[in-house]
């Protein structure tokens, strides 16, 4: 018997608020970063599939023009 296990299955952020992802969102990518600078994977964030790749894409964007790092330094 497994009690007190239940967690509320969290809303996808995207779809509850009708946010648009844009690569050019620092801040809003930041979000989904790590202190290390790695992508937070959707089981952790709440994102439903379609968004966590969209997520994905983006900070990959924004990495690859500067505006997000790839790494935190230690």
């Amino acid at each position: 018997m497994e009690r007190g296990r239940f967690q509320r299955r969290r809303v996808c952020r995207f779809c509850h608020d009708k946010i648009a992802i844009d690569y050019k969102d620092v801040g809003l990518l930041r979000n989904f970063l790590t202190e290390r600078g790695r992508i937070i994977p959707r089981r952790m964030s709440g994102n439903c599939l379609g968004h966590q790749r969209e997520l994905t894409i983006a900070i990959k964007r924004a990495r690859t023009i500067a505006l997000v790092g790839f790494a935190e330094e230690r």
